[in-house]
């Protein structure tokens, strides 16, 4: 089980890496703006904002591959740690888009089921 939730928990760090390029370096364009339904006029708008909040998915992303790498060399309480803090913080933030912004159902999904299951597979681990 601890693959597993390893597995995924390291696929939703990359999703997440993918949204850091989305938000943060490429907001105007063409692609970018049809994934998140924004014209240019908001994109343009809203770009430092997008710029920082992609930066917070790549630091999550950054917990996640550290909290493995470490749970690959031995230090299981660290890695843990981390993967679950990265993990378990990009499912809360899809649960916040769900509530918030129930049009946005399909990103909160996209963005957080992933990581639960990873998060679940990884508690499952190791408390059994």
């Amino acid at each position: 089980m601890l693959i597993a939730g390893l597995v995924l928990t390291g696929l939703a760090a990359l999703i997440h890496v993918y949204i850091f390029v989305m938000e943060s370096l490429a907001w105007t364009a063409p692609r970018t703006r049809a994934t998140f339904g924004t014209t240019l006029e908001e994109a343009e708008a809203t770009r430092s904002m997008a710029f920082n909040q992609g930066f917070y998915n790549l630091f999550l992303a950054v917990a996640v591959f550290l909290g493995t790498v470490l749970i690959a060399a031995g230090a299981a309480v660290a890695g843990a740690t981390l993967v679950l803090t990265g993990a378990g913080s990009m499912a809360a933030a899809a649960v916040v888009l769900l509530l918030s912004s129930p049009d946005q159902r399909s990103a909160a999904l996209k963005q957080g089921v992933v990581p639960a299951l990873g998060v679940v597979a990884l508690v499952i681990a190791l408390v059994v």
